[in-house]
């Protein structure tokens, strides 16, 4: 199953990762950085944290992100419930955004 998507989306390797340094090695550095720094233990606890970018990754539909978090909720201790109920809160999410959006285009169809 997971070999399947390679036609959609590339895999993530080891030399896309090096390519992407080379590129822009500043803003890899950077980047690296920042993320290391809002995934560090602090008033939330790392499993937490992962589970929210596992949400996140839901709703922004990024399918790195959603493999990468999910492998990394796993790795600091949540369990697929935990995880399936994250996805969850983001699908209300995305789904409640649409719903609370209607008021634009309420708005616009009476002004029309």
């Amino acid at each position: 199953m997971n070999k399947n998507n390679h036609h959609i989306f590339p895999p993530a390797t080891p030399e896309i990762s090096k390519k992407r340094a080379e590129l822009a090695p500043d803003q890899v550095k950077a980047f690296r950085n920042f993320s290391k720094e809002v995934f560090k233990e602090g008033a939330l606890d790392e499993k937490t944290k992962q589970l929210i970018a596992v949400a996140s990754a839901h709703i922004t539909q990024c399918p790195y992100c959603i493999k990468g978090h999910t492998k990394q909720a796993k790795q600091k201790g949540a369990t697929n419930e935990e995880i399936m109920e994250a996805i969850w809160i983001a699908s209300e999410m995305r789904a409640g955004a649409a719903y609370a959006h209607a008021a634009l285009a309420i708005d616009e169809m009476e002004i029309s």
